[in-house]
């Protein structure tokens, strides 16, 4: 019963996690500070779970990963909107190499299921050793990139869909642990892992930057903006 639950859990905060970042990026049009490799496998990703579900019959995966597989597919559309560039052979194919191999993959698995005799729950076993695998490299573009330039442009990037998405990943590790299922277990706590790493490195760059006493001129003080924009200092002249 707790099993149930905490997937019922997980696969509520998985459907939800990802459309914060849709409305950042398909809305309102800011891609900025977005891995294009991690955006390719966040399409890649659902499709392959969605065939390891029917594999071994588990409907969490199949109804939580079609609904994350379309937002993903709607961050996708946006950012090669944006990045006309990622629209060029030479760097959108550098940039969906890992989606397209991870795609092959699940298409062999789906193919070999339909051969008589297959044993769809050692088929649903390997493609979960693909899929971990695919799963702890895809959780290392972002934070990277993020981590390589400190100083990026990062109004594309949302901090709840990141923040959601490490609610998700905990939740998935205690369903998995409770189910036996190792490679559900393992991508959850990579997944856990480079959130967290996001959500510091958010939290971090949109901290006020400290403002010291000699960089104010004589007669200004500094102090805070209204509700409007918390982080950020505005300088008042002093009455005289």
């Amino acid at each position: 019963m707790f099993s149930v639950l905490i997937g019922w859990m997980a696969a509520g905060l998985s459907v939800t996690l990802l459309w914060p970042q849709v409305w950042t990026s398909a809305v309102r049009r800011r891609t900025a500070g977005l891995s294009p490799t991690a955006t390719w496998l966040g399409v890649a990703l659902p499709l392959g779970w969605i065939e390891y579900g029917l594999l071994i019959g588990d409907p969490v995966q199949i109804v939580t990963n079609t609904v994350t597989g379309l937002a993903g597919l709607a961050i996708l559309v946006a950012l090669l909107v944006a990045r006309p560039d990622l629209r060029r052979r030479r760097t959108g194919l550098g940039a969906a190499s890992g989606a397209t191999a991870l795609l092959a993959v699940t298409a062999a698995a789906a193919g070999l299921a339909y051969l008589p005799g297959s044993d769809d729950r050692a088929l649903g076993s390997a493609l979960g050793v693909a899929l971990t695998g695919a799963v702890l490299l895809a959780n290392l573009p972002q934070p990277l990139a993020l981590l390589r330039d400190r100083g990026q442009d990062l109004s594309g990037v949302s901090g709840l869909r990141w923040g959601l998405s490490a609610a998700a990943n905990l939740c998935w590790a205690g369903y998995a642990h409770d189910t036996g299922q190792s490679a559900v277990l393992v991508c959850s706590l990579a997944g856990l892992i480079s959130c967290l790493v996001v959500c510091v490195v958010l939290v971090m760059a949109r901290r006020p930057a400290p403002v010291s006493a000699a960089a104010v001129p004589a007669g200004v003080v500094a102090v805070p903006r209204a509700a409007a924009d918390t982080d950020a200092l505005v300088l008042s002249v002093a009455a005289a």
